[in-house]
């Protein structure tokens, strides 16, 4: 089994980080830049930074504070929100990010996942997949229903389907958000991430309700998932990157080690 990796995300809204439940009542907690670096130095194997209310304000991303961020870090990077052109990838690279997510940009316009995969490579192309359990139709036969802006615009779009056109299209990731588990501290939607794991051949990272280490080894065998997305659980100081780390390798799920 290869090593799984754990990935702290950076909310952030108005240049602090912040952090809701189910992508709703948001708070204030910090500092980007400054928890980036702590999470840096804890050990972390990357780290996400969405600029979570830039495409519903209808704007590009906070550039600064990327630039800020990434001369605090020396892992990979993955910057998203607002992201709409071929162009808004390359400034976000150049400003330090390794990688780029793509998630209302890419629903509005499936196109600039392929036009950036080709410019930039597969590998810098994330796709993000902001998911909501919804009844089963004929327009949604999984029962998950992708959701842009932010949590606040359903698009009547299946999320295997999505994710299936957009593997094909260039992604070379996945970070799959599940709306309904994000902030509850309760686990990751395991359904979800094993339907979406065992239908693509990209690496999948689980994202949302991470409250114990448990739920992060579940994503992982359970679910099928590459890496996991941790936020709350480190945001306040429940656990420690390295805590958390030492516990799933004790587990037997090899992570790189940082005791």
């Amino acid at each position: 089994m290869l090593s799984k990796r754990v990935i702290p995300c950076l909310d952030v809204r108005d240049g602090r980080l912040t952090k809701g439940v189910k992508f709703k009542n948001n708070v204030d907690i910090g500092d980007p830049v400054e928890t980036a670096r702590k999470y840096y130095e804890d050990g972390a194997d990357e780290i996400v930074f969405y600029d979570i209310t830039a495409s519903s304000e209808g704007r590009g991303i906070f550039l600064d504070v990327v630039e800020n961020v990434a001369k605090q870090i020396f892992i990979p990077f993955s910057v998203g929100g607002g992201i709409n052109t071929v162009n808004d990838m390359r400034d976000v690279l150049l400003a330090g990010a390794e990688k780029v997510s793509v998630n209302s940009g890419a629903v509005k316009n499936p196109d600039i996942i392929s036009e950036g995969a080709a410019r930039f490579g597969s590998q810098c192309i994330v796709l993000g997949m902001d998911v909501k359990r919804v009844e089963v139709s004929e327009d949604i036969p999984s029962g998950f229903e992708i959701v842009i802006h932010g949590g606040r615009k359903h698009m009547g779009i299946d999320a295997l389907d999505w994710a299936k056109t957009c593997e094909a299209l260039g992604a070379g990731e996945i970070c799959l958000n599940s709306i309904d588990a994000d902030g509850t501290k309760d686990g990751y939607d395991i359904e979800l991430t094993k339907l979406i794991a065992e239908s693509v051949h990209i690496p999948i990272i689980a994202s949302g309700g991470a409250g114990h280490p448990s739920h992060m080894v579940e994503a992982v065998t359970k679910g099928r998932a590459t890496a996991a997305l941790i936020a709350s659980i480190v945001h306040y100081g429940e656990w420690t990157v390295p805590d958390i780390k030492k516990y799933i390798a004790e587990q037997g799920v090899p992570t790189r080690t940082v005791w």
